[in-house]
């Protein structure tokens, strides 16, 4: 198996990494391969170019695109680690989102580019199953009282990866986790990465279908 994991922070010897760390443990205890897509460290591009623009209305794509079509393509796991930013990713991972996952190779509107506004959405990835794992400063009660975190999977594992055809997500979040007074909590959520990687790998993982939990669950919602 080969895991590709997209990660988003500034300082290599942060505390996201060491929960990626703990992620990936499993993995290499089971001797699979992982390609860490460190976008910091990469130097990536998030910025949405005159390129990008061309490519999105038929032009070729640009070779730094292209170069991570192809990492994900030979992925048969994805992940996502980085910190909460604003309820939502770091806006250099969302930037990676926003020039990589393109129409014509993650989603298409009838036959391409002349249908969009006209013709049904198509998502065109393979359901890869994918885990995103955010890690949060704030307590887990903040993200209940505004349902933060039902936003983010609004966002993201819907609007984002299902649109796209990837329904199968799974998403964590690390929380209160910022200043020495919460060591516990931080050692917790280590402790919780490496659970959370050895589930997503094991044989006996029941597929998720984000897109179907999030439609029930507002039907439910209107229901009540």
């Amino acid at each position: 198996m080969h895991l590709l994991t997209v990660f988003s922070h500034p300082v290599a010897a942060s505390y996201p990494a060491a929960v990626m760390s703990a992620f990936h443990e499993p993995f290499h205890e089971a001797g699979h391969t992982i390609d860490v897509l460190d976008l910091h460290r990469e130097g990536f591009d998030p910025r949405f170019t005159v390129e990008d623009h061309s490519y999105f209305w038929g032009a070729p794509v640009p070779a730094d695109v292209a170069a991570m079509h192809r990492r994900v393509e030979a992925a048969d796991r994805l992940a996502f680690v980085f910190p909460v930013y604003w309820w939502s990713m770091p806006a250099l991972m969302k930037g990676w989102v926003e020039r990589v996952f393109t129409g014509g190779w993650a989603y298409q509107y009838g036959q391409g580019v002349d249908d969009r506004g006209k013709k049904p959405l198509n998502g065109l990835l393979p359901s890869v199953p994918t885990a995103l794992v955010a890690i949060g400063g704030s307590k887990r009660s903040t993200y209940d009282k505004y349902g933060y975190d039902e936003a983010m999977r609004t966002q993201l594992d819907v609007g984002v990866f299902a649109y796209c055809g990837i329904r199968d997500v799974e998403s964590h979040l690390i929380y209160d986790v910022e200043g020495d007074h919460n060591a516990a909590t931080r050692a917790a959520g280590v402790r919780d990465a490496r659970r959370i990687g050895a589930d997503f790998l094991s044989p006996d993982r029941v597929p998720r279908d984000a897109k179907a939990e999030h439609l029930r669950a507002r039907r439910a919602a209107k229901a009540a």
